[in-house]
Parts: structure tokens; C-alpha cells; sequence
């Protein structure tokens, strides 16, 4: 299972098979790593964008979400479109960056100005100076993006891209309150430059704000990762014919339960009435409903606790 962040590819290709082509380009703090692209068909291409920009590909130590940046997604959109993709899926989720996709608009042409008319540096800690965005050419009439979000939060606020997701990236408060300033700014000036209302969105803050970026520079349709991918997997068939539901993540926190696959499992493992067992690294806060935390003082489980809670769930 994925939401759209880590691991989307791999559920996709155990659904529906295609064909994995791999090419390099920047990664969050420049340098090269490796995305892939799963081509479904010909035309139609499905991208994981934390592989240009992911998390996972910062050693924590080096982590500076402040000016991080998705220009390897916009490469990896770019080349995709070059190879004749006209109907993209960008997964979005598990991204180092905080930058609302200005990264990857850059790549597409736009700019990204101060009063004095200079270029912006990367990422998202310069944006609270964006005086003005110029719109790069428009992709070809004809190509149609989806972004499937791993949250439903919005570009800014309690829920958003820096507040919310910003201290998992290494920001500091101090930090998170400049990148929480940038995307507000770049959220107006999106608005008032270009006519594009997307802060607002469900998914908006999904990635460090690469879902309003989508919405904003791709004319991307934002959806719920969870949803989508949930309905590929005919996960509602499968749940009919379960008598227990076992999924878990490495934390079960407060951004769990905004869209994210594990919660939207547990949801709806609680609405068809299937006992559910949430396996996880640590717990922070507010358990979902019905789910009672067991084991947490334990470093470890041996089989035979498995078996015992699997048998309690089953009643």
C-alpha cells in the first residue's frame, strides 16, 4: 500500500504491471540520484516524486528544509513529457522539501522574482521576499496531470505544508515560521500574478506544497493518494472477504489520520466491521478510534506476541 509518497511504483506494478525506466536528475540538495517512471503505456506514465526529492534521501544530519528544492521532480516530469506521456500521475508524499514547487516551475520556465526584479535562490526559505511570478509556456494542449496527495491538509496553517510537516524535515520553530511566511506569500502572489487560486486545496500542502505547486504550474487535478490507489487495488473486495486487517507505518502520529494510508485502512476496516491490528514503531498522541495500543514499552515482539494479538483481534 502507498498514499502517493515511498513505494507508490511498487504497489502499482504488483497491480498493474508496466514497465519501470529509471534517469537522473537533482536531487532535494543538488547532486544526482535516480527516479523512476512507471509507463503504464505508451502515453500514460505514473511518477514517484519523492524519488527526486524525497526524505529518505537526506541523511538527517543534512537535512535543511530551508532550501531544499523540487527541481529534480521538475526534470522528471519534463523528461517524461519529452518520451510523450500525455497523461502523467505524479505521487506526491515523503518529500525533504518545503518549497511549494517552485523548483519544479522553474524547470518548466516560470520565474520567481523579488522587488528589485532578481531571480529568488531555491528554495523555500527566500520565498517571504517573492515580489512576482512570471508563468513559464504552457504544457501542450492535450496532456492531462493528476497529483494523488498523501494528506488532504492545505498550503498553509495548523495543517499545512511548514506547521505541520516542517519539523519532520529538520525545521526548526524558527524555521518553520519563515517557510510558513514563504508559502503564505507565494500563495497570494499565485493569486494575484497568475489568477490561480490553489492554497486553499485539499492536498495543497501535501510534499512541502507541491500540491498546490501541481495545481498551480501543471494544471494538475489533486487527489487523494489514499482513495486512488485503494480503488486500483480493489482494496473494498478484498476487505469483503477479510477477517482480520493488519497495516501499520513507523509512527502512528498526528499527521497519520489527514489522508494518510494507514488511517484511511483503519477507517474503513472499521466501517465494514473487520478487526484491524496497527503495527508501528511508536505512538504519539491520539490513537484512532477503536485501537488500543499494546506492546508500547516493548523494544520487540516475538512470533508468539504476534500470534496472541492476531487471536485477540479475531476474538
Amino acid at each position: 500500500m502507498s498514499d502517493g509518497g515511498p513505494g507508490l511504483l511498487d504497489s502499482i506494478t504488483e497491480a498493474e504491471g508496466g514497465e519501470l525506466q529509471t534517469f537522473a536528475v537533482h536531487g532535494p540538495h543538488g547532486g544526482t540520484v535516480t527516479a523512476r517512471s512507471l509507463w503504464l503505456s505508451p502515453t500514460r506514465v505514473v511518477i514517484e516524486t519523492a524519488d527526486a526529492c524525497g526524505l529518505h534521501l537526506v541523511p538527517e544530519i543534512s537535512r535543511e528544509p530551508m532550501r531544499a528544492d523540487t527541481t529534480g521532480v521538475g526534470e522528471l516530469v519534463t523528461t517524461c513529457l519529452d518520451q510523450g506521456a500525455t497523461d502523467i500521475v505524479m505521487g506526491l508524499g515523503g518529500s525533504a522539501t518545503v518549497d511549494g514547487g517552485t523548483g519544479l516551475a522553474r524547470v518548466l520556465g516560470y520565474r520567481f522574482l523579488d522587488e528589485h526584479g532578481s531571480d529568488l535562490p531555491p528554495g523555500g526559505g527566500f520565498l517571504g521576499l517573492l515580489a512576482r511570478v512570471e508563468a513559464g509556456p504552457p504544457l501542450d494542449e492535450g496532456v492531462a496531470v493528476t497529483a494523488i496527495a498523501d494528506v488532504r491538509g492545505p498550503l498553509t496553517g495548523p495543517d499545512g505544508a511548514a506547521r505541520r510537516f516542517g519539523p519532520q524535515k529538520g525545521a526548526s520553530p524558527e524555521a518553520v515560521d519563515i517557510l510558513e511566511a514563504g508559502l503564505t506569500r507565494l500563495g497570494e502572489r499565485l493569486r494575484d500574478d497568475l489568477g490561480r487560486k490553489v492554497a486553499d486545496l485539499p492536498g495543497a500542502g501535501a510534499s512541502g506544497g507541491l500540491g498546490a505547486g501541481c495545481a498551480a504550474f501543471l494544471g494538475a487535478n489533486l487527489v487523494s493518494g489514499s482513495d486512488w490507489l485503494l480503488e486500483r487495488l480493489d482494496f473494498a473486495d478484498a476487505l469483503d472477504e477479510a477477517d482480520l486487517v493488519i497495516t501499520g507505518e513507523g509512527a502512528w502520529d498526528a499527521t497519520s489520520d489527514l489522508g494518510k494510508i494507514t488511517g484511511e485502512i483503519l477507517l474503513r476496516a472499521r466501517v465494514a466491521g473487520v478487526p484491524a491490528l496497527l503495527v508501528c514503531g511508536r505512538t504519539t498522541g491520539k490513537t484512532p478510534p477503536g485501537v488500543t495500543v499494546v506492546g508500547a514499552e516493548a523494544e520487540w515482539l516475538d512470533p508468539d506476541d504476534i500470534s496472541r494479538l492476531v487471536a485477540d483481534a479475531l476474538g
